[in-house]
């Protein structure tokens, strides 16, 4: 089945009766296969029968409130494609072939009145007031969609597998959108023109929905700033905060700067940093699924997997660099046994990780850990210095041919994967050594 189309309801039979013909027509029409569950609030004025006179299917909400409702409808679809709309006639049936053209375009699709084209018909107070709340959640949750409140989406329904909605009313459009978001589905936007409902009154409160939403946006916040959201990388390298902004972007001209040229290039636990978006021959790796979901919109090839067993042949790449990864997970040598088997004799490693020997790192942690609870410095699991990086990589044939550091805290190291002869004059040297 190609779409199934969500209609929660209470008391809207008068809506119904125009709205349902209007949708089959249209979906039929557009050879679009579907069903139409409407979900019944419940109603006093005969809705479900009325809605089941034209054909849709009616199933009870098993939650009270709006975010119920849809909840109900979501776990009903069957479709690969999920519509969700008013009833009330202020969502124009007709504009669904738009938002099906665009389909192949993101994962969602959301009909905004607040693009370049879009309009709303409402009285003043409702107009502004919309704007304003629309205007400060974008701001607020980094999201790059100027009508989040819109009701009128069309979801892959791929959105929905893992999506766990705390939400009991109208805020439920809010999360979904920062939810799914923050685990790299794709959005855009189609310009829609907003009508007055058609018969009855509305069930939203005006000063209550802006309440529930400010609430809810508290939470969603620190979703949007936690370093599992997809784009956390991406957006760090754009972030109004100059430490953080100057840190990622030397780091970005470092690494890439050392990298470039390369035929083939790893990018070990890429994330979703802008390293991995501004090379050309690269491979994108991550064990983060949502992070790669967000990559596939710039056509990077990627592949997830686990830096303890690298899903490639022996000496694969002319380039690996893996930045600020080998912290966040415990120590295991496999981790640089499968860096130097997959990168060819010769090739250039680009490793990056905090140096915990020098005074710089030692304060910049504890004060990141006071300002960022459950940030960077509870991530960091594994402590390396110079030294041990020097003798590690030694074991591996690997030779350290360069170093950089920003403030004096972060190690980069460019090295270079020696051959079997020079690390046999290397293990000779070391044993004179030794032995002298």
């Amino acid at each position: 089945m190609d779409m199934s189309v969500i209609l929660p309801v209470m008391n809207e039979a008068e809506n119904l009766r125009v709205l349902i013909p209007r949708l089959i027509s249209l979906l039929d029409r557009e050879h679009i296969t579907h069903e139409i569950i409407v979900i019944d609030g419940p109603s006093t004025d005969g809705t479900s029968e009325v809605a089941r006179e034209l054909g849709a299917r009616v199933v009870e909400e098993r939650q009270r409130g709006y975010a119920g409702a849809m909840k109900t409808g979501i776990a009903e679809a069957r479709g690969d494609y999920v519509l969700t709309l008013d009833a009330d006639q202020s969502h124009d049936p007709d504009f669904v072939v738009k938002m099906w053209r665009a389909r192949t375009r993101a994962d969602i699709v959301v009909a905004s009145r607040y693009v370049l084209g879009g309009v709303a018909y409402s009285d003043f107070i409702r107009r502004s007031t919309s704007w304003f709340l629309n205007q400060g959640l974008r701001r607020m949750l980094s999201i790059p969609v100027r009508d989040m409140s819109s009701g009128y989406r069309l979801y892959r329904r791929e959105v929905f597998k893992e999506l766990e909605l705390r939400s009991s009313n109208f805020e439920v459009q809010e999360e979904i959108l920062v939810k799914a978001y923050a685990s790299g589905f794709s959005v855009v936007e189609v310009p829609f023109t907003y009508f007055p409902r058609g018969a009855g009154r509305s069930h939203a409160r005006l000063f209550s929905f802006g309440w529930k939403i400010f609430r809810s946006s508290l939470s969603l916040w620190k979703i949007r700033n936690s370093l599992l959201s997809a784009d956390y990388d991406e957006r760090a390298f754009y972030s109004k905060i100059p430490p953080q902004r100057y840190w990622q972007r030397r780091r970005h001209r470092i690494t890439v700067l050392w990298a470039r040229g390369a035929d083939r290039v790893l990018d070990a636990g890429c994330g979703s940093s802008l390293i991995v978006q501004s090379l050309n021959n690269v491979v994108g790796m991550d064990f983060n699924y949502a992070k790669l979901r967000f990559l596939r919109r710039y056509e990077i090839p990627l592949v997830q997997g686990s830096a303890f067993a690298l899903p490639f042949k022996d000496d694969s790449f002319d380039c690996v660099m893996s930045s600020q990864v080998i912290e966040h997970i415990r120590y295991d040598e496999s981790i640089f046994s499968e860096m130097q088997r997959v990168l060819r004799t010769g090739g250039t490693l680009i490793l990056g990780t905090p140096d915990y020997a020098t005074i710089g790192w030692r304060i910049i942690e504890p004060i990141y850990g006071f300002l960022m609870p459950g940030g960077y410095k509870d991530e960091h699991i594994t402590h390396y210095t110079l030294d041990q990086l020097r003798e590690i990589l030694a074991r591996y044939g690997i030779v350290i041919e360069e170093t950089a550091y920003i403030a004096r805290s972060e190690l980069i190291l460019r090295c270079r994967k020696a051959g079997l002869e020079e690390r046999a004059q290397a293990d000779v040297a070391a044993v004179a050594l030794t032995a002298a």
